[in-house]
C-alpha cells in the first residue's frame, strides 16, 4: 500500500542536495548537550487548571455523594442542597487560589500546601455555618452531613494533595516541568544573568549553556558553570535538535543594533525569547516586566500557541478530525478504487516534508502519478498537463481529494492539524533556490504544527508555486494565522475550505 521510497536516496539520485546536508555543524559540547534524552514538557498553567477541575469535581461529588446516601433518605431531595454544595466547592476553590496553593512549585511541597488548604478548607465552612445563621436556615442544615462533608472531603484533599506531590516530583526529576534556557551572552552580564538564575530557590530553569559570536578576551568559555556552545547562528540547529523553551539576552538594552540581528535569526523558532533587565540602570514599571523568579525581564517574542490553547487545538483536531474521517471513509474507498484501477502501483503515496520546529514528517497522499514516475522529494513541481499525473490523478488534485489520507496524520499520528500551515516538502522549490532560500523567514510558518487546510489555502494560494509572489504571499498569510489564532478562526477556515476548493482552485495541477 506504501510507497516507502526514500527522500535521501532520491535525492543523491537526482543530483539534489539532502535534506540533513543544509543542517549546520554544532559544538562537541552542543552536540552533547542535543544528545541527551529529553521528555516532553508540561504547562505548569495546564496542570495547575486541571487540579482546580479536579478538586471542583471530586468535592463536589463528595458532597452529593453524602447528601444522597444520608439527608435524602430522610428529608427528601432538595435543590437548596444541590446548589449550597456547589456554592461551597466553587468558593473552595476560589480560596485555595487565593492561598497560592495552585502552583506548580507548591505542589512540590507538603507543609506547606497542606496548612494552607486546611485552613482555607475550614474557612469555607465557618463562612457556610455563619451565612446560613444570617438567613435563619441553621436549624434546616443537616449537621451530620456537614461534619462528614468536612471530614470526608479534608481526607480526600490531603489524599489527592500526597499523591499530585508524588506525580509531580517525578515529572521534575524526568525534566517535565523545567523551562530549558539558553543565555545569549557570554561576558560578566551572561555570567552575572546565569548565576542570578541558579541560585534561586525552586526554580523551573534549567540553563543548557550560552551562545556568543564574540572570540576575544570578553567571551568567557563558561559562565557560572554553563558552558559556551556555540555562536548565536548555531542556536537554530540547536533549537531544532533538542528543546528549548526560553531565549534570554543577557546583553544590555543600549546594544540595540547587535539585539535587532540577532532577533531576525530567532524570530522563526517556535520558543519565548526575553531581554534580561537584570544590569540595565534604565527601570521601566514593574508592570512592564516579567520575572524569572527574582530576576526581571522583558518579553520580544512568545512562542505561539501553548498551554490551554494548545490543549484545546489538540481537542479539536482529534474531536472534529475524527469526526471528519468517519464521513470521508467512503469517498476515500472510491478514490482508491479509482487509482488502483486507472494505474499500477500503490494507492497511498508517501512523502517527506516539514513538520512543527521543522521536523521531518511522513505524510500521506493519494497517489496522484504514475508510480515510476512519483517524486518523493518533490524536486519539480507538478506544473500544468503535466504528464506525470494520471487521469484520476488530475481529478483529485483539482479536487483535493488526494489529501484525505492525512487525516489518518491528525487522528492516529498527531503531526498534523486539520488547519495550518501546509506542510511544504523538504526539496519544494521556486525554480532553483529552495523555499527558505527564496523567502526571508520562511522557517517561521514552522512554529505551529502544519495543517490539511490553511488561511493561505482558502485565500487562493494553493497548488503551483512558480513566482516569487507565490510562495511571498503563503508565507505571509501563514504568519498572519499563526499571531491570530484561535478556536474560531480554525472552525471559519475548515468551513470555507470546500467553498474555496471549487472557487479558489485555478493554480491546483
Amino acid at each position: 500500500m506504501l510507497d516507502a521510497a526514500a527522500a535521501t536516496a532520491a535525492a543523491t539520485a537526482t543530483g539534489e542536495r539532502p535534506p540533513i546536508e543544509r543542517r549546520r555543524r554544532l559544538s562537541p559540547a552542543a552536540l552533547a548537550v542535543t544528545n541527551q534524552k529529553v521528555s516532553r514538557a508540561y504547562s505548569p498553567i495546564v496542570i495547575a487548571g486541571a487540579v482546580r477541575l479536579v478538586d471542583f469535581v471530586m468535592l463536589s461529588l463528595i458532597g452529593l455523594a453524602l447528601y444522597f446516601a444520608y439527608v435524602v433518605r430522610l428529608k427528601g431531595f432538595h435543590w437548596e442542597y444541590v446548589a449550597a454544595i456547589v456554592g461551597m466547592t466553587a468558593t473552595a476553590v476560589i480560596c485555595f487560589q487565593a492561598a497560592d496553593i495552585y502552583e506548580v512549585q507548591v505542589f512540590r511541597g507538603q507543609l506547606r500546601q497542606m496548612t494552607r488548604m486546611i485552613s482555607s478548607w475550614a474557612f469555607v465552612f465557618l463562612l457556610f455555618i455563619g451565612a446560613s445563621f444570617l438567613v435563619k436556615l441553621g436549624s434546616e442544615i443537616s449537621r451530620i452531613w456537614l461534619a462528614s462533608f468536612f471530614f470526608v472531603g479534608l481526607v480526600a484533599l490531603l489524599i489527592e494533595r500526597a499523591f499530585l506531590r508524588t506525580l509531580v516530583r517525578s515529572w521534575a526529576r524526568q525534566g517535565r516541568l523545567d523551562r530549558r534556557t539558553i543565555v545569549v551572552g557570554s561576558d560578566q552580564n551572561g555570567e552575572q544573568l546565569v548565576e542570578a538564575l541558579k541560585t534561586q530557590h525552586d526554580s523551573d530553569i534549567d540553563v543548557l549553556g550560552v551562545f556568543d559570536d564574540r572570540n576575544d578576551s570578553r567571551a568567557l568559555e563558561t559562565c557560572a558553570g554553563s558552558p559556551k556552545l556555540g555562536k548565536v547562528d548555531d542556536i537554530v540547529e540547536f533549537a531544532r535538535r533538542t528543546r528549548v523553551d526560553l531565549v534570554l539576552f543577557a546583553l544590555p538594552i543600549s546594544a540595540e543594533t547587535r539585539i535587532l540581528e540577532m532577533l531576525k535569526k530567532l524570530w522563526v523558532l517556535p520558543v519565548d525569547i526575553r531581554l534580561s533587565a537584570h544590569t540595565n540602570k534604565l527601570r521601566f514599571r514593574p508592570r512592564s516586566y516579567s520575572y524569572l523568579g527574582e530576576v526581571p525581564t522583558l518579553d520580544v517574542f512568545e512562542a505561539p500557541i501553548t498551554d490551554w490553547d494548545l490543549v484545546m487545538k489538540w481537542l479539536f483536531d482529534h474531536v472534529v478530525g475524527f469526526v471528519i474521517l468517519m464521513l470521508a471513509l467512503p469517498v476515500m474507498g472510491l478514490v482508491a478504487l479509482a487509482i488502483k484501477l486507472d494505474s499500477p502501483g500503490p494507492v497511498i503515496f508517501r512523502q517527506k516534508r516539514f513538520g512543527f520546529n521543522n521536523e521531518r514528517i511522513d505524510v500521506f497522499k493519494f497517489r496522484s502519478m504514475y508510480h515510476h514516475l512519483a517524486d518523493p522529494t518533490a524536486s519539480k513541481v507538478v506544473t500544468k498537463n503535466d504528464a506525470r499525473v494520471t487521469r484520476v490523478g488530475r481529478f483529485i488534485r483539482k479536487t483535493s481529494l488526494d489529501e484525505l489520507p492525512q487525516l489518518f496524520n491528525v487522528v492516529f499520528k498527531s503531526n498534523l492539524s486539520l488547519v495550518g500551515p501546509r506542510p511544504h516538502a523538504v526539496q519544494g522549490k521556486l525554480q532553483s533556490r529552495l523555499f527558505d532560500e527564496a523567502v526571508d523567514g520562511y522557517f517561521a510558518r514552522h512554529r505551529v504544527k502544519p495543517g490539511i487546510t490553511g488561511w493561505a489555502q482558502i485565500n487562493g494560494w494553493r497548488g503551483e508555486v512558480d513566482t516569487d509572489e507565490k510562495i511571498q504571499k503563503r508565507v505571509e498569510f501563514d504568519l498572519y494565522y499563526i499571531e491570530n489564532w484561535s478556536v474560531l478562526f480554525d472552525l471559519f477556515i475548515l468551513l470555507r475550505t470546500p467553498i474555496a476548493l471549487m472557487t479558489k482552485n485555478e493554480n491546483a495541477y
